[in-house]
């Protein structure tokens, strides 16, 4: 197994593996030059998409400054807005869902580290994939962490931390977050 398909797998796998590293360069370099976009320039930040993300919906849209480990791991819905300063760390997949709205410097993690010291200093790390369901609504300076699985229609306060499942149809708040009101 290679440690992309170890990565993707949710295994331990080696970061510093040379495909790996190549692939982090590469979905650098993407978003530095859409990050050096106009508002003006839409094809060439949709052409963008389709060269970094494993799938970009249609009428995607995403505003600068944005940040991503691998972005082939990413797959976006139709009709998903991402406001300023989103960071995701797609070590594992991302999923999100049509018609979600992400609030301004909202983070979305999937890399993790072993609790034991011993493994930790060994340098390898493993990731948890995360599924954001349709319609959802993330709210400013959120966390999601990996793992974390949202239903439908589901809206997550400013400044929650995410770990977990949750269902369709609910608000969720706090550190850590917590079911607050059914909708």
């Amino acid at each position: 197994m290679t440690e992309r398909e170890k990565m993707i797998s949710g295994l331990l796998y080696n970061a510093g593996d040379e495909e790996l590293v190549n692939g982090r360069i590469n979905a650098r370099l993407l978003f530095e030059e859409y990050n050096k976009t106009s508002v003006t320039e839409y094809e060439k930040r949709v052409d963008i998409y389709n060269k970094l993300f494993g799938r970009a919906g249609k009428n995607l849209y995403i505003e600068p400054n944005f940040k991503c480990d691998y972005g082939y791991n990413i797959e976006f819905g139709d009709n998903v807005f991402i406001n300023f300063d989103c960071v995701i760390l797609d070590c594992g997949k991302v999923k999100i869902g049509d018609g979600c709205l992400i609030a301004p410097q909202v983070g979305i993690y999937t890399a993790t580290h072993p609790v034991d010291l011993n493994e930790r200093l060994t340098g390898f790390e493993f990731a948890e994939g995360v599924t954001i369901g349709n319609n959802c609504w993330i709210g400013g300076h959120s966390t999601i962490l990996p793992g974390t699985r949202l239903g439908n229609n589901v809206v997550v306060a400013a400044g929650s931390v995410v770990k977990g499942s949750f269902p369709d149809n609910v608000v969720i708040a706090g550190v850590p977050a917590k079911i607050i009101k059914e909708i």
